[in-house]
């Protein structure tokens, strides 16, 4: 968590969102990391978590991601739900909850629905204060 957080961080630095996430490989070696991109590319898929996916699965030569884990700061809104289910990601890590558009358990559960072919397991609220205070400081400030 704490590589993710530094990720964070770099999105805060470039004025984005301060999101940060990483991919762990089945041995825990880390193979992709990604922060929020979204102002500096203009492109509304440019998160954390979609992007450290993308790169996890060009490192790896494959789409499916199975053994891996997701670590992001964030509760992943519903977009980044679906892609690390459609990636096959068999463990979720998180910070903080974002009550606002939390596809984990806030607001919607998509990683867990039965009706879905791939059910990560999760676990959050890891470093939870830490990546909390990251969000509340770069909307306070602006």
């Amino acid at each position: 968590m704490e590589r993710a957080l530094a990720e964070a961080e770099r999105a805060a630095l470039a004025g984005d969102v301060p999101v940060g996430a990483v991919v762990l490989g089945p041995d825990g070696a880390l193979l992709a990391t990604g922060h929020n991109e979204r102002e500096a590319t203009g492109d509304p898929t440019a998160h954390a978590e979609v992007l450290a996916l993308r790169r996890a699965a060009e490192r790896l030569g494959a789409w499916r991601l199975a053994g891996c884990t997701l670590v992001v700061t964030l509760e992943p809104c519903v977009m980044c739900a679906g892609a690390l289910v459609q990636s096959r990601v068999d463990r979720l890590v998180f910070g903080a909850l974002d009550e606002k558009a939390g596809a984990v358990g806030s607001l919607w559960d998509l990683v867990r629905d039965r009706r879905l072919n791939h059910r990560p397991e999760v676990v959050h609220g890891v470093l939870v204060e830490e990546c909390a205070e990251l969000l509340t400081r770069f909307f306070r400030d602006r």
